[in-house]
């Protein structure tokens, strides 16, 4: 199974569309479960082949729902008021260590391999089955900032669901509130994928070469608003790419070629060093998973982001 996954697998990703957009309004109901109220699901949109590798769509995980685990990534509040039958609600927050205060090193940054294999094994996730996340679009990305999280993990086949949340539903994608009793596993990350992951650090020894995009508003950005840090502006030199930029007014991640067209826009190279940041790296988390989609490979996130950088009055800001 895990093999769909893979780039060597995208043919038969395609196949399953094309088979399964014929039952996407297929509704099955148990115990608790309860299915939208519109009986008549909205066109369902399908990903392009070259997105197989980060994204699987409503029909093919509707075909699979039996075979992938899948994680809701909203809130818990969101996540009781109705989910995908079978979804685990995994926030960010739940990899990461939120035990320091926002500004103070460390804050919401993935948790050390160790730990952060015991949890997940928590959520029976043991890199054996694929993993498919989703949210709402309308958030900050979370599905992504999970997604890059199990990449750090080695769990090489972890998807994000095109569309999310919204297009399950306006699929007539089936919808519960059971929660799933879930089966702890064994799980260790041996060798995590430290190249995603850009720190402090990094960036001052990296800063001539690399190339870094601000994930967030234009307000945060200009030094308008903020969200949370001590100060109130950008990391000099910095590009600016709001995340939301990535996405259709419906809700849909946009194609590969509008993706490149937007990032060749703003100067960004295939063969660039790119550093992602946010405020602690869950808009950047997401955007350094599409940026690498589009075949920028050596996109990273950094993680403790703008919040641990001024949390540094040592550290340089521009407005």
């Amino acid at each position: 199974m895990a093999g769909r996954f893979r780039k060597s697998g995208r043919a038969s990703f395609l196949v399953a569309f094309v088979v399964l957009v014929m039952l996407a309004g297929v509704a099955g109901c148990g115990g608790t479960t309860q299915t939208p109220a519109n009986s008549t699901p909205a066109a369902v949109k399908t990903i392009d082949k070259e997105m197989a590798d980060y994204y699987v769509d409503v029909p093919w995980l509707q075909a699979n729902l039996d075979r992938v685990v899948v994680l809701d990534a909203r809130s818990e509040k969101e996540y009781k008021n109705g989910h995908i039958p079978g979804a685990i609600n995994v926030t960010w927050q739940s990899l990461s260590n939120m035990k320091p205060k926002q500004g103070e090193p460390g804050w919401g940054v993935v948790l050390p391999p160790d730990q952060l294999a015991a949890k997940l094994g928590e959520y029976g996730i043991d890199g054996k089955k694929p993993v498919v996340v989703y949210n709402d679009p309308a958030g900050l990305g979370e599905d992504g900032r999970v997604v890059w999280m199990l990449r750090i993990a080695r769990i090489d086949n972890s998807r994000m669901l095109y569309g999310g949340w919204p297009a399950w539903k306006a699929a007539g994608g089936e919808v519960t509130r059971d929660v799933p009793q879930v089966t702890p596993v064994e799980f260790t990350i041996n060798n995590p994928n430290n190249s995603l992951l850009a720190t402090t650090e990094y960036i001052k020894t990296h800063r001539a070469t690399i190339k870094l995009v601000d994930a967030r508003s234009p307000e945060e950005f200009s030094g308008k608003t903020d969200h949370g840090e001590k100060k109130r502006g950008h990391i000099p030199g910095a590009i600016h790419i709001h995340y939301r930029d990535t996405y259709t007014d419906d809700g849909y991640v946009k194609s590969i070629p509008e993706l490149k067209a937007l990032f060749a826009r703003a100067g960004l190279k295939p063969e660039d060093d790119i550093v992602t940041y946010c405020t602690v790296g869950i808009r950047s988390g997401y955007l350094a998973e599409v940026l690498r989609m589009c075949g920028y490979e050596k996109a990273k996130n950094y993680n403790a982001s703008f919040s641990e950088w001024c949390g540094d009055p040592s550290n340089p800001v521009e407005k």
